[in-house]
């Protein structure tokens, strides 16, 4: 199994709640998004159904709403809401002395 290197984002108190973020990250757009309560959550930057940017979607909860034809997907598996299908990779977080970390 590859091990996860872990890359710096930036600090949380920089990240806008309720918004996304993208950033590229070894080759891959990644929405990173930082939640009401300050949780941080990643995926892969690319609708699955057109390609749409989800960092530009409305967030709601722990779901993003793609801003091209507002699929609904889950920040924390990823999984497109039914009855649209498809799934987003997801990538771990970490946030440690302030600072937050992504793992790919």
């Amino acid at each position: 199994m590859k091990t996860k290197q872990k890359f710096l984002v930036g600090r949380l108190e920089d990240l806008p709640k309720q918004m996304g973020y993208e950033c590229l990250i070894a080759n891959e757009k990644i929405a990173i998004f930082r939640l009401s309560d300050d949780r941080v959550k990643a995926i892969r930057n690319v609708c699955p159904h057109k390609n749409g940017p989800l960092a530009e979607g409305t967030v709601s909860g722990d779901f993003v709403f793609c801003p091209l034809h507002d699929y609904k997907i889950s920040l924390q598996d990823g999984r497109v809401e039914e009855p649209d299908e498809g799934c987003v990779e997801t990538y771990e977080v970490d946030i440690l002395d302030g600072l937050v970390y992504v793992r790919i």
